[in-house]
């Protein structure tokens, strides 16, 4: 009898703490980097993910070794007033209904929301409950979700000085995003990581890259331009993303000749191989990829995507970009403009380096265990 009381008081001591968000790979990564480093100050902490049903944390959440509850939660479509999204709102109260079933059961010390629409319906569970969030919004410009959610969050971990505008000042922390603690502990050098895609260290290097699933727009500038890779002498190593590559992939097979320099891929597990063996990246400007950039000192064109909510991610992009620590591309522009810049710009060592130098200044390093520490401070309180 008394081993199991000392069980369930061990038990009743260890902080337990909620992670929410997810639906894209810059949600998940510092969701996963924030449970890595509460786990590394509290390692009988428990840590449970609430995610959205089919979206992509329902598989890489388990894959880095963590438990995920899903709720059948979806985005409203765009205008609010679509029919369809009669059914979404229907949607968001089984969740949030879900979600305190969830809650109750785990009964955590503290929630933590990243962004998208999962955390809304479990942050808002558990502000009806008591306990206390924080909220950690990556992008310049805040999402829906948290400025929602943020007056009755206790702490707001931001990546972007100015964040008053959208949220309550007093409950601001300048923390930067967290990162895929495998890009900064990478060991490869440039040389080594250039020849691991078959290509010659001599050769400057150009990685395009559109996130997980791709990006149509950075395709088709290489696709239209095929003659201007060809005769570059820069080397492409080229994520088309996995909706992508199939099609592609027929079409590169049928053009004559070949190209050497240019290796194409679906998708690239070591990133921070691609990152090192790269002279300039071409992507999108999602927050989280801007705060890889930042840390590792990478020269980037920006190609903000323009289907993102309140067209966040080309404030990232010039907020950058007014400070000459990377380059913005319009999506619109990028067809005609983007492949001839991209060549111009890695055979221009001063400006490599310029915008090497100016986006460093804008890091913020070790902000997983800034913001984990905010986590654990909060839960302790509730003990």
């Amino acid at each position: 009898m008394n081993t199991e009381n000392n069980k369930a008081d061990m038990r009743s001591q260890a902080l337990r703490v909620v992670i929410s968000g997810g639906g894209t790979g810059g949600h998940i990564f510092p969701a996963v980097s924030i449970a890595n480093a509460v786990r590394l100050l509290e390692p009988k902490a428990e840590i449970l993910f609430v995610g959205a049903l089919g979206r992509m944390e329902m598989q890489r959440v388990p894959a880095a070794g963590y438990e995920i509850k899903g709720l059948p939660i979806r985005g409203f479509y765009r205008p609010l007033w679509k029919p369809a999204n009669i059914g979404v709102a229907i949607d968001y109260l089984r969740s949030k209904w879900l979600a305190k079933k969830i809650l109750n059961k785990f009964k955590p010390d503290v929630a933590v929301g990243v962004g998208g629409y999962a955390s809304s319906a479990a942050l808002g569970a558990a502000n009806s409950l008591g306990i206390p969030t924080l909220i950690q919004e990556q992008n310049s410009y805040a999402g829906l979700a948290n400025k929602k959610l943020a007056g009755k969050a206790a702490k707001i971990c931001v990546a972007y000085e100015g964040m008053e505008r959208f949220f309550p000042a007093d409950k601001l922390m300048l923390t930067g995003n967290p990162v895929r603690q495998s890009l900064l502990d990478t060991t490869v050098t440039h040389n080594d990581a250039v020849r691991s895609f078959g290509f010659d260290p001599a050769k400057k290097t150009i990685l395009l890259v559109g996130g997980s699933l791709g990006a149509r727009t950075i395709n088709e500038s290489v696709l239209q331009h095929l003659d201007i890779v060809e005769q570059s002498g820069v080397q492409f190593i080229w994520q088309t993303g996995k909706y992508y590559y199939a099609d592609i992939k027929e079409k590169m097979a049928n053009r004559k000749p070949q190209l050497t320099n240019l290796k194409m891929t679906d998708f690239i597990t070591d990133m921070g191989a691609a990152y090192k063996a790269a002279d300039l990246v071409i992507s999108r400007a999602g927050a989280s990829s801007i705060s890889e950039f930042c840390l590792i000192g990478k020269p980037v064109i920006l190609v903000p995507s323009p289907n993102v909510a309140e067209d966040h991610q080309t404030k990232n992009a010039l907020a950058l970009s007014t400070r000459n620590a990377a380059i913005y591309v319009k999506d619109s522009e990028a067809p005609a403009t983007l492949l001839q810049l991209a060549v111009n710009t890695v055979t221009d060592d001063a400006k490599l380096r310029s915008l090497s130098e100016n986006v460093l200044k804008l890091a913020l390093p070790n902000s997983a265990e800034i913001i984990a520490k905010e986590v654990i401070k909060l839960a302790k309180n509730t003990h």
